[in-house]
């Protein structure tokens, strides 16, 4: 029985389906609420079109229903929930050839990154990828949200060719692809890898792409990250009056959003853009809300908030409270070595060394060092010998 629900404030009420043909736009009206910021209000129109969809056996527009269920959980920090229908509508499509599935496959790995899974979601787009290419199913679409999406864990891992590769996979393809949010999407991931071979003038050029998609098409979204990626370029570019000014801009939208998740994030970045700037006070008091479970954890954000307690220990050292810095590095480092982010892993272990050697714990020092590094060194690495030894979890006693 439809129950009557809203898309938004003012908005007129949706009438129940009168039959197949009327909840295909439907579903087109409750992604537009979700690309506007309307997280909240699209996944109650998802459920409503999911169970209407169950009820006249439609397959297709049941499983759409669902995944677009679970962008909404993204979208609100609920990757339990976003996992779950993700599979539900991989499974309902399960003889479908793999073309159709990918939207519900790249949602439940974009989930598993978020969590901090790096190296399950990486193996999850890897393996369609493969498949697709044994299959000869080159539908551009399919190749361009997989090539997309494996560009973020590629680059939090270390994996800096692979990133580039991605990103050069999927810049051929936008001109074969009409969807506007995946092409932005696009855009905003190769920004990424151009910042690492420093070119940020490129970098700001697919940013300015992206946002003019985001903003003709009113896509908020979209939008709200391209302002957090143009922050991260401006910081990484030594720009940290542009860097907060983004930051600051990408927080307010994502807020006003509802997107808890993403806005925890941008404010462990805007944290570090502030110590950078000489004001540790207030980046303290930015970061300490966030150590709750609730904001970001091991199975929430783990990468940012491995980076919250990186901050802290070392504006904790700073002040000269080398206890507490240490205890946030040891804090920074378990949540880190779950998601095999290795350059943040590897700048970590040599804080943390450091820190150890100065105060006299050479031994313990050196078992960071190792550490940090054999998170560099994994198997297929090295060029002789046997593949590196697990490093030892917890160097510091």
């Amino acid at each position: 029985m439809y129950r009557g629900v809203e898309v938004a404030e003012n908005s007129t009420k949706w009438m129940p389906a009168q039959g197949p043909d009327d909840i295909a736009p439907r579903l087109v009206e409750a992604r537009r609420a979700l690309h506007s910021g309307a997280a909240g209000a699209a996944a109650a129109l998802f459920l409503v079109l999911q169970e209407e969809a169950a009820g006249l056996r439609l397959v297709g527009e049941q499983a759409t229903a669902l995944a677009g269920l679970g962008d909404c959980a993204l979208e609100t920090g609920e990757l339990t929930d976003a996992r779950d229908h993700f599979a539900e509508a991989e499974l309902l499509l399960a003889d479908e050839p793999l073309p159709r599935r990918v939207p519900a496959l790249r949602g439940r790995a974009t989930a598993h990154l978020l969590a901090g899974e790096l190296r399950y979601c990486c193996y999850l787009l890897e393996a369609a990828l493969d498949e697709l290419d044994v299959s000869g199913q080159r539908d551009p679409e399919a190749l361009l949200a997989l090539w997309t999406t494996a560009i973020a864990p590629y680059m939090d891992m270390g994996a800096h060719a692979r990133a580039a590769r991605a990103a050069e996979l999927a810049l051929a393809l936008v001109a074969q692809v009409d969807d506007p949010v995946l092409v932005a999407s696009a855009h905003r991931g190769v920004a990424r890898t151009l910042v690492v071979e420093g070119r940020f003038a490129e970098a700001a050029a697919s940013l300015t792409t992206a946002q003019e998609l985001c903003r003709d098409l009113g896509i908020r979204t979209g939008l709200a990250h391209c302002h957090w990626t143009r922050g991260y370029v401006h910081a990484q570019d030594g720009d940290l009056v542009g860097a907060e000014r983004e930051l600051r801009t990408a927080r307010g939208m994502l807020a006003a959003q509802h997107a808890p998740l993403f806005t925890a994030q941008v404010e462990v970045e805007l944290a570090d853009v502030l110590r950078r700037r000489g004001r540790a006070e207030e980046a303290a008091g930015l970061l300490t809300p966030l150590l709750s479970p609730s904001a970001l954890g091991a199975e929430r954000g783990a990468v940012h908030a491995g980076g919250a307690h990186r901050l802290l220990g070392m504006m904790a050292e700073n002040r000269g409270d080398t206890e507490a810095a240490e205890e946030h590095y040891c804090a920074a480092l378990s949540l880190l070595e779950r998601t095999g982010a290795a350059g943040d892993l590897a700048d970590l272990c040599r804080l943390l060394g450091d820190l150890l050697r100065r105060t006299g714990c050479t031994d313990a020092a050196l078992n960071a060092y190792r550490t940090g590094l054999g998170h560099r060194a994994a198997p297929g690495t090295t060029t002789l010998g046997p593949a590196p030894p697990v490093p030892l979890r917890r160097p510091c006693g």
